[in-house]
């Protein structure tokens, strides 16, 4: 049994270098006083704000810095690539008509990093 993601919980990315914000918009879904996420809670610089610099050279900004240092690895900042929903999703708990998000979801970008919840923003209700 899992617990519920909500707005303010923190996420890591395996490419980045800190951690970051959840921010989930107040749509009518609030179970804990809270908005509660669902995987559609996937959206670039809206709902997945950026983890610091980007490691990943599936990345172009980094692939590109790094060509440009004549092969030195140069991180990049993180600009999130989060296009596929939250997996695999809480189907029993429907928030907003979609799946839930607990804190055992996890969320892929496109460059290569796996985004973990780190602390669910809550730790009352549980899926």
């Amino acid at each position: 049994m899992g617990v519920q993601v909500c707005a303010g919980a923190t996420l890591k990315c395996s490419m980045g270098t800190a951690p970051s914000s959840f921010v989930v918009l107040p749509l009518n879904r609030t179970l804990t006083g809270t908005p509660a996420a669902n995987i559609m809670d996937n959206k670039p610089m809206m709902n997945i704000l950026p983890f610091g610099m980007c490691l990943s050279m599936a990345n172009p900004m980094v692939a590109g810095a790094t060509a440009a240092a004549l092969g030195v690895f140069t991180p990049m900042p993180c600009i999130p690539m989060t296009m596929a929903p939250w997996v695999p999703g809480v189907p029993q708990v429907l928030i907003g008509n979609m799946p839930a998000v607990n804190n055992s979801c996890k969320l892929m970008c496109n460059w290569g990093g796996v985004i973990n919840v780190l602390s669910p923003g809550q730790t009352t209700t549980m899926d």
